[in-house]
């Protein structure tokens, strides 16, 4: 959480959760984590020279697990090609990869070999079908097919169903007007039983750098 005014208000809306200061720089949409120790990283996001100088994977696992209780920490190499961009982020995994649930990871997946983003795709599905989360179990990797479009006015598009929001009974995803909307929006109904999905237009929000899973925050029950 953060510090100041707007920690304490937090807190104190939170029925006085408590504040664990961290000196690691880490987005909240650096990582995903499964709620059972497990949590997803980016090394261009963690390891990044310009956000934490000098720190090594071992130091940045290490504050994982003081802060919040991860046990077992899965690398990505990588995020989607737009992202390291000007204005990106160098590779939020929150357009990448995110937990369904224990044991299943949602990936976005460029199926169009022209988008740089399928060559990550294939790598990304390849390293996280080979890992295993906190308890010991291989993970299920669920492919969410990407918006069909390629590209915009300024390049290759990180448009990205990934970047959803889980809220109680629902889901908050993110759509564009694009043929592939409703199929993948299917596949997430699928993913979390029990949540009606509502799609939202989120291409003014990629046109300024983010998604729905950037603009907002889940408030955790303590």
């Amino acid at each position: 959480m953060g510090a100041g005014r707007e920690g304490r208000h937090v807190r104190r809306r939170a029925g006085g959760a408590e504040r664990i200061g961290s000196d690691l720089v880490n987005e909240g949409g650096g990582i995903h984590v499964d709620g059972e120790g497990t949590v997803l990283l980016t090394e261009t996001v963690q390891l990044d020279p310009g956000r934490n100088p000098g720190l090594a994977r071992a130091d940045v696992e290490a504050e994982m697990a003081r802060t919040i209780g991860a046990t077992q920490c899965i690398w990505l190499p990588r995020g989607l090609t737009r992202d390291y961009d000007e204005f990106g982020t160098r590779g939020h995994v929150d357009i990448v990869a995110t937990f369904a649930a224990p044991g299943v990871v949602l990936l976005h997946w460029q199926a169009d070999s022209a988008h740089p983003d399928h060559e990550v795709s294939v790598e990304l599905e390849g390293l996280l079908s080979s890992a295993v989360d906190a308890a010991g179990r291989p993970l299920e990797v669920v492919r969410v097919p990407a918006p069909r479009t390629l590209e915009d006015d300024d390049g290759w598009v990180d448009w990205s169903y990934i970047n959803h929001l889980v809220v109680n009974d629902g889901v908050v995803a993110c759509t564009y007007d694009d043929p592939q909307d409703a199929d993948s929006l299917g596949v997430l109904e699928a993913a979390y039983p029990g949540r009606e999905v509502v799609g939202v237009d989120a291409r003014p929000l990629f046109a300024r750098g983010g998604g729905i899973h950037c603009i907002t925050q889940q408030q955790p029950r303590v």
